[in-house]
């Protein structure tokens, strides 16, 4: 049996919230045999991705398809979402029932074509470890079967779990009760257009001269139209949070790092202020409040969450509050060109899970397309 206790971060998400799941369609059936063998063979590489959870430990007995993967056909075709009404109706056919493991892949066949559901309990990994493994499966899947270049694939994609390298850590016996599910938000969607992103970032250049990025532009534009809608909390602030990527700056993860390589950045706002001020200025005072991301910074961090452990303030032991501030999410540049199972790159990639007060950053075009879940 393998085992591995789960990181500071990880432990965030042991009440098995927000799991990352996505629709894939493709507009032409492939062979479902080969993502079968692949699941099986990237097992023992990907092994925490297949295993359980319990006390504080992800553990890895042996591989067992009827854990991890599903199959049916559909009657009818699958019919593309012209619009946001139809995503929605999309959403609530197609997602997920909770995970009994970890990870669930689910295959439709449609008389027009295939759609993957791949669904990830977060405290498996990030949106970057879900990618990894989906782009490892697939190009798995389109290789021959004991090929050469299968072999040297699979050494290639190779992951590492070192979790907790950076610090040890034990979350035993400290089970966090399930998050209450409040499904009363309604869902919005609002274009935003990539030009107008780029002259704001060119606009406070050059009369500013300080650098600022698109996701600091959207981030700023999610908060205006969010504390907008939020009518539960009288405070006068709003918090921003923000994940951030770690993979590049702590090089005991590196990009081959499976797991939750996150920092979980708050910015707090006045409410006014984000009402008032201009899209520009409010994503300037979110670029400046950014920390500055190495691994003594991530070890802070990670002795941050630690003393909310200790001290068991789970009120605080969370991503955000959604009564008082926003979660802002960017998966406008996901890897579509590597989900190729053998019948081309998909025609909608759709992400399924929504958070109450939470933003998709997204990309169609030449738009940002800003999914928000408002009260």
């Amino acid at each position: 049996m393998k085992e591995l206790n789960i990181s500071q971060v990880d432990a965030l998400f042991s009440n098995g919230i927000y799991p990352i799941e996505f629709l894939l369609y493709y507009k032409k059936g492939f062979d479902l045999k080969r993502i079968r063998s692949a699941l099986r063979k990237l097992s023992s590489d990907f092994w925490p991705l297949f295993g359980e959870y319990g006390n504080g430990t992800i553990s890895f007995e042996k591989f067992d398809e009827s854990d991890c993967y599903e199959e049916e056909a559909a009657d009818q075709e699958f019919v593309i979402p012209k619009n946001e009404k139809d995503q929605l109706n999309i959403l609530s056919s197609y997602t997920l029932p909770d995970l009994n493991k970890l990870f669930l892949l689910k295959a439709i066949r449609f008389p027009d074509g295939m759609a993957l559901i791949p669904k990830m309990n977060h405290l498996a990994g990030d949106g970057y470890s879900y990618f990894y493994f989906l782009s490892a499966l697939a190009e798995l899947s389109r290789s021959t079967s004991f090929s050469p270049k299968s072999s040297l694939m699979q050494v290639l994609s190779k992951p590492h779990h070192r979790r907790t390298v950076l610090r040890d850590f034990s979350f035993k016996g400290m089970n966090l009760e399930p998050e209450e599910r409040n499904r009363k938000f309604t869902i919005g969607f609002e274009k935003i257009p990539r030009d107008y992103v780029q002259s704001i970032v060119k606009e406070v250049s050059d009369t500013k001269n300080k650098r600022i990025s698109t996701n600091d532009v959207l981030s700023a534009v999610a908060a205006k139209k969010l504390v907008a809608a939020q009518s539960e909390f009288s405070g006068d602030y709003f918090e921003l949070t923000i994940p951030i990527d770690v993979r590049s700056r702590v090089k005991e993860f590196g990009r081959k790092f499976f797991g939750n390589g996150l920092m979980f950045h708050t910015i707090r706002l006045r409410k006014s202020d984000i009402e008032n001020l201009q899209i520009q200025d409010i994503a300037v005072r979110i670029r400046e409040s950014m920390p500055s991301v190495s691994k003594r910074s991530y070890i802070e961090y990670l002795i941050y969450l630690e003393g909310m452990i200790s001290e068991q303030r789970w009120e605080k032991f969370r991503l955000f509050d959604p009564r008082s501030g926003c979660l802002v999410t960017n998966i406008s540049r996901l890897p579509i060109e590597r989900l190729d199972f053998g019948a081309g790159n998909p025609a909608l990639v759709l992400p399924l899970t929504i958070a109450k007060n939470s933003t998709a950053i997204m990309a169609k075009d030449k738009n940002f397309i800003l999914r928000s879940a408002k009260p």
